[in-house]
């Protein structure tokens, strides 16, 4: 049985302006683009684990 921190691999295609912007916050906060990444996903789950539901960012329309 697959242990609970066993990483899992995921191909992810993201724009090249997308890729630079990461790559640049990365670098701000010493990680690697995937480590970042990881790092805003688990955030993001996090938040919504506490709160209950998505919160878009601002401007972003919620739907009806």
């Amino acid at each position: 049985m697959p242990g609970k921190n066993e990483k899992k691999q995921l191909l992810l295609r993201i724009s090249a302006s997308l890729y630079d912007e990461l790559a640049a916050w990365a670098e701000d906060d010493f990680r690697s683009v995937n480590g970042q990444i990881e790092y805003l996903l688990t955030q993001c789950v996090r938040q919504r684990k506490k709160t209950g539901r998505y919160v878009p960012p601002a401007g972003e329309d919620r739907g009806p």
